[in-house]
């Protein structure tokens, strides 16, 4: 953990205008790979919320002949709760070099923070990385521990470690879900870019002067740009995006504090607001997290709507 980082030599024009912090939340939801494809459900009125995930089937069967027995049948579901976490971040900044320096601390500050929200999120989610206790098994973490993954080079060509039989998206199908779609290391574009064509033409350019178009079997592939998706871990991560939910418990907020001390996790003052003359700029931002995964008829016993394409 880090209490000591600082910025300098640049300027804040006072407060900072509303609309640069509501455009915090807005950007981070856009930058959030995750968010941008999982489905957001209405804001936490409170830290908590119970959402009813189906635990049993119902069942139906034939009457055995005119005077047979009708059976019957329950439907179940259990609760899976969300629980709103906080991510926060605070900027330190001398108030000589907000008087002195001509350039707008906050414009080079504000792609930053939105980028890191977003990368913050996106790794827990996906890989566990700092997150919360309170939240699920992460998506790669649950699908390497479960037999949820192929590994690269495993079939003959990466078209069938992806969509083959046995390949990603099968796993996925076989759980009884469909891949909606799925989230690559930016490094994977040029392992996608080498498929061909029995005649050689390439799978996702049609001509070298067009951008490619980069989809799965008609499903959107996301490469994340804020550094979220590790490599050494998975090469791409696809799935039903549709069941994983989060909800927004407080939405971002800010505070500048001229007054009051940063202390380390030992309790050790690294700055001194008012003794430094230091401005600081509090961001705070809260949301919940889960993913459902309700039993289906295809597999009710090892389901899960994730795989992984790993090194």
């Amino acid at each position: 953990m880090a209490f000591n980082n600082i910025i300098g030599a640049s300027q804040m024009d006072g407060m900072i205008p509303v609309e640069y912090a509501r455009e915090i939340f807005n950007t981070t939801a856009e930058e959030s790979a995750v968010m941008r494809l999982a489905r957001r459900l209405p804001d936490m009125p409170t830290s908590t919320r119970v959402m009813p995930v189906q635990s049993a089937l119902a069942l139906a069967y034939f009457v055995n002949g005119e005077t047979g027995l009708k059976q019957t049948t329950d439907v179940q579901w259990s609760g899976l709760t969300l629980t709103a976490e906080e991510v926060a971040v605070i900027v330190p900044i001398p108030e000589s070099a907000l008087d002195d320096n001509q350039y707008p601390v906050w414009d080079m500050v504000y792609p930053e923070i939105r980028t890191a929200f977003g990368k913050t999120i996106d790794a827990a989610m996906l890989f566990g990385t700092n997150k919360p206790s309170s939240w699920p098994t992460a998506i790669h973490t649950y699908c390497a521990a479960n037999s949820k993954t192929v590994t690269l080079g495993t079939n003959a060509d990466i078209y069938d470690d992806l969509l083959d039989d046995g390949g990603v998206f099968n796993i996925v199908e076989e759980s009884g879900y469909a891949v909606t779609g799925s989230l690559a290391h930016l490094a994977m574009k040029a392992k996608l870019r080498g498929l061909r064509t029995s005649d050689g033409q390439p799978i996702f350019m049609r001509t070298p002067q067009e951008a490619a178009m980069y989809e799965l079997d008609g499903t959107p592939l996301v490469f994340p740009l804020n550094g979220c998706m590790d490599s050494s871990s998975a090469w791409l991560i696809a799935g039903d995006w549709r069941q994983v939910v989060y909800a927004i418990r407080q939405d971002i907020s800010f505070k500048v504090f001229t007054e009051g001390v940063i202390q380390d996790a030992a309790g050790n003052i690294v700055y001194n607001l008012m003794q430094q003359d230091l401005v600081a700029l509090r961001v705070v931002f809260r949301l919940g997290f889960q993913i459902a995964n309700p039993v289906n008829r295809i597999d009710s016993s090892t389901q899960y709507p994730f795989a992984a394409l790993v090194p």
